[in-house]
């Protein structure tokens, strides 16, 4: 069993290079995989399945056909794409999962995470994910006109931005009582997340034991991804292609 998984690409139709280093990567694991997990912020926003702007209808076929050569792939909801339904992840022949998500990955129990959660000195944001999450403003949310998403999206895009701007770097890190909690509720032996931007591998003490939590990293400037065998759990980077 060989699988793949990916994190914070955040494409979107201004920076196609995104889009090509993915296709660069499923052209070096098609049908060399046997799952595939999306972590969340697989697009930059997401303002409902019934509104696809570039690169996503590109991108759900070129998953169909990487899903029909024998790859499962998962999508997990990050906080930039959390409208993502069923609708599109079927046309990518993909099925959605709920976070967190516990599976097997090189005979360990690895415990997946988009990673926002984790984050718990963030009050501001969480206050904000705990209302877009409720289902009554999603169905409210989806009724209103394309126009209205867009501009709510570009809003939220832009207080993001400088909310970021003005919080200190720890506060948007995970906080660590909150990953020992997860090892602990979970059993599991290996926590993977993105989120945080910042791709690394560390060592975590927990009243269980000693844990594993890595971090896959943003396609900003280059491609992150993790790849586990039967015996292993790599952290990758590749350079964009030309």
């Amino acid at each position: 069993m060989r699988s793949l998984l990916i994190s914070d690409l955040h494409m979107q139709e201004q920076r196609p290079d995104i889009t090509r280093a993915l296709f660069y990567l499923l052209d070096q694991f098609e049908s060399k995989v046997d799952q595939l997990f999306i972590l969340g912020d697989f697009f930059e926003l997401w303002l409902g399945d019934d509104y696809l702007p570039e690169p996503a209808p590109e991108v759900a076929d070129r998953l169909a056909a990487f899903a029909d050569a024998g790859t499962r792939i998962f999508i997990m909801h990050g906080n930039r794409d959390f409208l993502l339904g069923k609708q599109y992840a079927a046309r990518c022949g993909a099925t959605l999962i709920n976070e967190p998500y516990q599976v097997e990955l090189a005979a360990r129990q690895c415990l997946l995470m988009h990673g926002d959660t984790l984050c718990t000195g963030d009050i501001d944001y969480l206050n904000f994910r705990s209302m877009v999450r409720n289902p009554d403003w999603q169905q409210q949310f989806v009724a209103k006109s394309i126009e209205q998403r867009i501009a709510f999206g570009q809003q939220a895009r832009d207080q993001s931005k400088a909310d970021t701007a003005q919080k200190d770097e720890l506060i948007m890190d995970v906080t660590h009582s909150e990953v020992v909690t997860c090892f602990e509720r979970s059993g599991a032996d290996v926590l993977i997340h993105g989120h945080t931007h910042r791709p690394a591998i560390h060592a975590v003490k927990t009243s269980c034991g000693d844990k594993t939590r890595m971090v896959l990293g943003d396609w900003h400037k280059e491609g992150w991804y993790i790849l586990a065998d039967n015996k292993t759990l790599k952290l990758e980077r590749f350079a964009f292609p030309e």
